[in-house]
């Protein structure tokens, strides 16, 4: 069950990135979390594309969030471990990552990210997220 909302969630990164271009939290239920990134030509690569480490990133926020939904404002859980293949070119538009939390356990939270372009079905790349929880900081 969500413990925070889209709301809450959009405060904490735009409160802990306050000189950065964050995703917006679109939606957030029970089973799900939803995240876009606004992409414009300084993301892009050659060949037209979305740069990966660009990909790589959003599949990183979007976990964190997607935990946070769960367990509460818990900011200083870590990434412990980042697998992403990438699987098509995406278009230069928003990048969307559809989050689900696979696994909540009290110190480890495994996160699925499905990550598509804005109105496209296809999946332009997937990953998998593991963050550490402090011990200190869980309900």
């Amino acid at each position: 069950m969500a413990v925070l909302g889209v709301a809450e969630l959009q405060a904490i990164l735009d409160g802990g990135f306050p000189d950065s271009d964050v995703p917006q939290v679109e939606e957030v239920t029970d089973d799900h979390v939803l995240v876009s990134y606004a992409i414009t030509d300084r993301h892009g690569r050659p060949g037209g594309t979305v740069a990966g480490p660009v990909m790589m990133s959003l599949a990183d926020t979007s976990a964190w969030v997607a935990i946070m939904a769960q367990i509460g404002p818990v900011v200083l859980a870590v990434t412990t471990s980042l697998h992403i293949d990438f699987l098509r070119k995406p278009q230069l538009s928003d990048l969307m990552a559809k989050t689900t939390v696979l696994k909540l356990g009290k110190r480890l939270a495994v996160v699925d990210v499905a990550l598509f372009s804005r109105g496209a079905t296809e999946l332009v790349a997937k990953a998998q997220v593991t963050y550490s929880i402090p011990p200190a900081q869980r309900p």
